[in-house]
């Protein structure tokens, strides 16, 4: 049977000399010292990449360096790995770096592995018992305590067959990562092949990417396109998260390239210096971090030097968790959900760690219980694409956001991203407006209520009025344009606003006049019904009816509302029935003629160019004529 690549990547710890490079030599045949100085050494100073086959499926290997020194790396290397072989000697048992690989990989998230108990081949049969009993117990608690523990030689070959039949159960309780992600890689090594220019290599954490796709290079900011793949050290046309893979990127200088460094896709990431994050301390002794304390920040294959600023009091103690925000010396690229391993400068020593929860512009002021509750809730949000989708709907800047902003900010990609919104939609917890933007059910209640409170504070203080203008409304809500429309389209379907005359009104609402305003409102109707193409001027009317120019402003500004008057430019209002009027005199004169020259408009209304030239314009204005010089005909031609 041919054998099957998997995008599944196993990875070793463990102490120092405890056999790991040798056990991976044993499985693969691949010697992953690669380094002449770790030829030299006799120990791992780099990441080692093997491909193995386990039953009739190929995985990938990462083995990581024991020594302190290197712990670094050895973070950089777990960062990407599905399950561990943590492997303990049976000559010394559970050791320092023992323990702090087991911490790093329980704040990484790994959940599957098996315990290799080496070099069984140098100690008795009582001594292999009792280092089984004390790995034991050291595992309580842990993710792997009930992980087998698997006594093993890699120099004899004691105990293969069973090492091999527990690492084939491993591999089977892991499921294949999701390829539908945004393509990342973070880079382990980089360097020079002849034909090939730069290569860079390290295990993508989400998507994929095949050869002929363009990636940039970041920080850099630097574009490329993918020329060859090597998955498992074997040349393929893709490469899935969770390979271990060789991209060659000719337009790249590998020599500007650094471990840390990301290959990804389009606009989704950029490299940012301030992170909130879930921070958990680890459970031990008289442990304690200060805001503002310096530490080594570890997330993806980077290293750097940042300070942790507690969201919550001055200090957080052994085995808390807490929400915090982390400032790095040098932006870096990570993504929500991305784990992170916070180590002390001096002694180094790892102190805690935790999941990415957002890149952020700026600091989050602590001092704001609001925004402190938001950080929270985004913490929470991020554990879950779908609940950090919802997240993104809710909190999207203006109440609403389309797809691609969606997109952008969640990092998923179009397809996937139209499904998940479907969910969303069919649970209920997110709308769909026009303009194809995205709303949360409580913001829009909450921005709807907003609306319908403007609408209801217009008619108390103007109860005459039918309603307020639309661009009145979108004023007094500040909200986007595009978001008003949708909400306001919304609130008319479901019949908690309603539109009467041209404006926005309650339902319920109905034009409340005094019998003085009554009065008012028919005499000035009147004049202006009786002067239909010499109208008035508000001082006119005034003179006219015989009270104060600022009662007939408010009773022109009345009858404009409800449509009886009509303003036509700043200067300019007639009644509506002048309008209807002279259009019809106009398009019946073109009809006959098949034009109209400006001039003669004003004998066909028996009027002055005063009030015929403003009158002809508003023509062209609502679309009843076309202008082209002075000549005017009908918008739109007779069948």
């Amino acid at each position: 049977m041919a054998t099957s690549k998997i995008n599944i990547t196993l990875g070793t710890a463990g102490h120092i000399d405890h056999g790991k490079t040798a056990l991976i030599k044993l499985l693969t045949g691949c010697d992953t010292d690669f380094l002449k100085e770790e030829k030299e050494r006799g120990m791992s100073i780099e990441l080692g990449f093997a491909p193995c086959t386990i039953a009739d499926l190929e995985v990938g290997i990462v083995d990581v360096p024991g020594h302190e020194h290197f712990i670094k790396t050895m973070v950089a290397g777990a960062t990407g790995i599905d399950g561990v072989i943590f492997v303990i000697a049976a000559d010394d048992g559970v050791m320092p770096q023992t323990r702090e690989h087991l911490d790093i990989l329980t704040l990484l998230g790994v959940a599957h592995g098996i315990v290799a108990l080496t070099k069984v081949d140098a100690v008795s049969p009582e001594r292999v018992a009792a280092v089984t009993d004390e790995v034991r117990r050291f595992l309580t608690g842990t993710f792997l305590a009930d992980a087998p523990i698997l006594p093993m030689s890699s120099i004899t070959g004691q105990g293969f067959d069973g090492f091999y039949e527990g690492l084939r159960d491993l591999v089977a309780q892991i499921r294949p990562r999701t390829v539908e992600g945004v393509f990342r890689l973070p880079i382990e090594k980089t360097f020079s092949v002849k034909g090939y220019g730069s290569v860079v290599t390290g295990i993508p954490v989400s998507g994929c990417a095949a050869v002929g796709d363009e990636v940039v290079l970041l920080p850099q900011g630097q574009k490329g396109r993918i020329k060859a793949i090597q998955v498992y050290s074997s040349p393929a046309e893709q490469v899935l998260s969770g390979q271990c893979a060789a991209l060659s990127v000719p337009q790249w200088d590998y020599r500007s390239i650094v471990r840390g460094n990301v290959v990804t896709v389009g606009r989704y990431f950029a490299p940012r210096q301030w992170y909130l994050c879930k921070l958990q301390m680890l459970p031990q002794d008289k442990l304690f971090l200060k805001t503002g304390t310096q530490v080594k920040f570890h997330t993806g294959a980077s290293e750097v030097v940042a300070k942790v600023y507690l969201m919550e009091g001055n200090t957080i103690t052994a085995g808390r968790e807490q929400v915090v925000q982390i400032h790095t010396e040098r932006p870096v690229v990570a993504a929500p959900g991305d784990r992170f391993i916070i180590r002390t400068p001096s002694p180094a020593n790892t102190i805690g760690g935790g999941l990415i929860v957002e890149a952020m512009d700026q600091r989050i002021r602590r001092s704001r219980p609001d925004l402190l509750d938001e950080a929270r809730a985004r913490a929470e949000a991020v554990s879950g694409e779908l609940s950090f989708l919802e997240y993104c709907v809710k909190t999207a800047e203006g109440g609403a956001a389309n797809p691609q902003q969606l997109s952008l900010r969640a990092k998923i990609l179009p397809p996937r991203l139209d499904m998940l919104l479907t969910q969303l939609q069919q649970a209920g917890t997110i709308t769909r407006l026009s303009g194809n933007l995205f709303v949360h059910v409580s913001a829009a209640e909450q921005l709807e209520n907003k609306l319908t409170d403007a609408v209801r504070q217009f008619h108390n203080t103007q109860p005459e009025s039918p309603g307020i203008a639309p661009d009145a409304l979108l004023h007094a809500s500040g909200l986007n344009k595009n978001v008003f429309d949708g909400l306001l389209e919304r609130m008319l379907a479901a019949g908690t606003l309603t539109q009467r005359k041209g404006c926005i009104a309650l339902p319920e609402h109905r034009e409340d006049f005094d019998p003085a305003q009554r009065r008012l409102l028919a005499s000035v109707e009147d004049l202006f019904a009786k002067r239909l193409f010499n109208p008035p001027s508000i001082d006119e009317a005034a003179a006219a009816i015989g009270v104060p120019v600022g009662a007939v402003q408010k009773t022109v500004r009345i009858l404009t509302e409800q449509q009886t008057l009509v303003q036509i430019d700043r200067d300019n209002v007639f009644h509506s029935k002048a309008i209807r009027e002279a259009s019809r005199r106009l398009t019946e004169h073109i009809q006959k003629e098949g034009k109209l020259e400006s001039v003669a408009f004003k004998y066909l209304l028996d009027t002055t160019r005063k009030w015929a030239i403003p009158l002809l314009d508003y023509m062209d204005k609502i679309g009843v004529t076309m202008r082209s010089g002075n000549t005017r005909y009908l918008k739109k031609p007779l069948a």
